[in-house]
């Protein structure tokens, strides 16, 4: 009962972190312009999960974000992202841009050889819309890698 108690507490405790984070986020007009602030905001949305998720931020054209959005959900070690699904995704929301990011279960936030192969895919997906891709976060237990800042993106 009581490992329950503080299970709750926990999980409370997060829902408030996000809700901190999105407000510092999401104040009206206010561009996302900072990596570090996203950084952490995608550390608190996607950091110690038990299966890979993928998320985007959806952008207007200042860059403002419209909405986050968890798109796929997949195993311990892969989730299968479907570049069609972000292109409808950002398509419905009226994105003019992105930033899309997944955890790793593993801990660690290199990047794979898939997640680098997914992110060209994306890139064209969306560049045949004028949607842009401006950065994938990987997140993980020691940090969170940005493929924009290694010139990958």
């Amino acid at each position: 009962m009581y490992e329950q108690k503080q299970i709750l507490e926990g999980e409370a405790l997060v829902r408030e972190a996000i809700s901190y984070l999105e407000s510092k986020l999401r104040k009206p007009g206010e561009a996302l312009t900072s990596p570090d602030t996203t950084r952490r905001y995608l550390r608190t949305r996607l950091l110690n999960r038990r299966y890979e998720h993928f998320a985007a931020i959806l952008l207007d054209t200042r860059h403002r974000i419209i909405a986050y959005r968890e798109l796929f959900h997949g195993t311990i070690d892969a989730a299968h992202v479907h570049p069609r699904v972000v292109v409808k995704q950002a398509l419905d929301d009226h994105a003019a841009a992105l930033i899309v990011a997944h955890n790793h279960p593993s801990g660690v936030a290199e990047p794979s050889q898939a997640d680098l192969a997914i992110t060209r895919r994306l890139r064209d997906a969306l560049g045949l819309m004028d949607i842009r891709l401006l950065d994938h976060f990987i997140v993980g237990d020691r940090g969170v890698v940005s493929l924009a800042e290694r010139g990958l993106v």
